[in-house]
C-alpha cells in the first residue's frame, strides 16, 4: 500500500536526519501525521490516541509505536520491519495512571538513547502538554528540544512523484468547485450543497478516487462571508447573498485547495469592485511569482497590485502547501507576509488566497500553484473570478 518507492522514503530520512545533525538532535519523536506518513507511509485515522515515530541517528529506519490495535495498520500502510513496530496494551489509552509516553520512553531506554538529545515536536496539534511531561519525567538524564517544523521543512520541496500526485489533487479540485458552484441556488439548503462537494472530493475523478480533506467545506454565507472559518448550517440559500467556497481537491492526503466567491443575483457596487481589485491584484502578483524571489517581495507585490485602491489586507496572502491530515492543510512552514525571507525554490507549493472581509460582506478567490524552473503552473485550470448567478 505504499505511495512511494521505499528509496523515496530512505530519501527523505536521510534528509531529516541531515537536519537534525544541524541542529544538534540525536533523536527526533514524530507525532505529527502527515510527518509519519512522509517518513514512512503510515496512514490510519488513528490520531486520536498518541502515536509516533522515533528517528535515532544512529539507526536506519524509524520505529513506529501506537495502539495495540493499529499495528496491523503500520504493518499494512508502511516498509517497516516487525521489530520497528511498537505497539502499546490498550490500558495505556485514555487512562489516568498510564500514559503513552511512558511506553515511548522505555523504548528510548532500550535503544540506549536516553541521555542523548532528544526533540519533541512542542507546537504540533497532536502533542499535548502532558506528553511532554510524561517523557520528561521518564527520561530525566535526556536533554530535550524542540524539534518542531523540522520534517515540516524538509518537505517544503517536493518530489516529482508528490508533483503528480498535488496536479490529480488538481484535477479533482475543479470537480470539487463545480459541484459546489452547481449545488448553490437560491432554496437549497446549505447541508445539501456540502454533501454534494463532500461526495465529489471522496469521488474524485474517472481515474483517480479522492480522499478525506485536512478542513472539511467550509462555506460561508450571506453575513457569514465576513468571516472565513465558518461551514455550512441547514439554511436555505437566499436571493442577492454571497457565497463563499473553500474548498481543496485531495488524494492520497496531497492537497489543492480551491475557493471562489458566488453571488446569488446582481452583485453590489462593494462586491464587484472588491471582487475586481482582488482578482486583478492576483493575476499581477502571480506573474511576479518564480525562482529566488523571496515569500515577502511576493506579499510586497501584491500590495503593490492593490495600492491605487482602498483594499487592505492585513493578514498574510498565501503559505505552503502539500501533505496532511485533520485539522490543517498548511505545511505551517513559510507565509507570504512581511518578514518572511524564504526564497522560492522549483517544486515548491503554495495557496494563494488574498481574502477579504468587511463589515457585512467579503470575498474569496485563490490559486494553487506549483513554483517550476522559470515561474509557476497552477496545479488546476479554473477562471480566477467572481461566479454571478442570477
Amino acid at each position: 500500500m505504499l505511495s512511494f518507492d521505499i528509496q523515496e522514503y530512505k530519501e527523505r530520512i536521510k534528509k531529516t536526519k541531515k537536519r537534525m545533525e544541524t541542529e544538534g538532535i540525536e533523536v527526533l519523536f514524530i507525532s505529527q501525521p502527515a510527518n509519519m506518513n512522509y517518513l514512512t507511509g503510515y496512514d490510519g485515522w488513528s490520531f486520536y490516541v498518541h502515536q509516533g515515530i522515533i528517528v535515532s541517528l544512529d539507526k536506519e529506519d524509524p520505529i513506529w509505536v501506537g495502539r495495540g490495535m493499529d499495528a496491523n495498520g503500520a504493518r499494512i500502510t508502511t516498509f517497516l520491519k516487525d521489530e520497528d513496530i511498537k505497539a502499546y496494551a490498550d490500558d495505556y489509552v485514555q487512562s489516568k495512571v498510564k500514559h503513552p509516553m511512558q511506553f515511548v520512553a522505555d523504548i528510548i531506554k532500550t535503544k540506549g538513547w536516553d541521555k542523548k538529545t532528544i526533540a519533541v515536536e512542542m507546537d504540533q496539534f497532536y502533542f499535548t502538554h502532558r506528553c511532554y511531561v510524561e517523557l520528561e519525567k521518564a527520561l530525566p538524564q535526556a536533554k530535550f528540544k524542540d524539534g518542531n517544523l523540522l520534517v515540516n521543512m524538509v518537505r517544503l520541496v517536493k518530489s516529482d512523484k508528490e508533483i503528480e500526485f498535488m496536479k490529480r489533487a488538481g484535477e479533482i479540485a475543479v470537480k470539487v468547485i463545480q459541484a459546489g458552484i452547481d449545488s448553490v441556488n437560491i432554496g437549497v439548503r446549505e447541508c445539501d450543497a456540502a454533501a454534494n462537494i463532500s461526495s465529489a472530493q471522496i469521488k474524485g475523478t474517472e481515474k483517480y478516487g479522492g480522499d478525506y480533506p485536512a478542513i472539511v467545506p467550509l462555506m460561508m454565507t450571506g453575513e457569514g462571508t465576513s468571516t472565513p472559518h465558518l461551514t455550512w448550517s441547514d439554511r436555505k440559500f437566499q436571493g442577492n447573498e454571497a457565497v463563499i467556497l473553500e474548498l481543496s481537491g485531495v488524494y492520497k492526503h496531497y492537497h489543492a485547495p480551491v475557493a471562489r466567491t458566488i453571488y446569488l443575483g446582481h452583485p453590489p457596487k462593494l462586491m464587484k469592485e472588491t471582487a475586481d481589485i482582488v482578482t486583478e491584484g492576483l493575476n499581477k502578483t502571480l506573474a511576479f511569482i518564480k525562482p529566488g524571489v523571496s515569500c515577502e517581495e511576493i506579499e510586497a507585490k501584491w500590495r503593490e497590485a492593490i495600492s491605487h485602491s482602498s483594499v487592505v489586507k492585513e493578514s498574510r496572502i498565501g503559505y505552503s502547501i502539500g501533505l496532511n491530515y485533520p485539522p490543517d492543510w498548511g505545511e505551517q512552514t513559510v507565509s507570504l507576509r512581511p518578514g518572511d525571507k524564504m526564497v522560492l525554490e522549483p517544486n515548491m507549493t503554495f495557496h494563494i488566497i488574498p481574502g477579504i472581509w468587511y463589515e457585512k460582506i467579503g470575498f474569496e478567490v485563490d490559486a494553487s500553484i506549483r513554483i517550476t524552473e522559470n515561474g509557476y503552473e497552477s496545479l488546476y485550470d479554473f477562471p480566477i473570478e467572481l461566479v454571478v448567478k442570477n
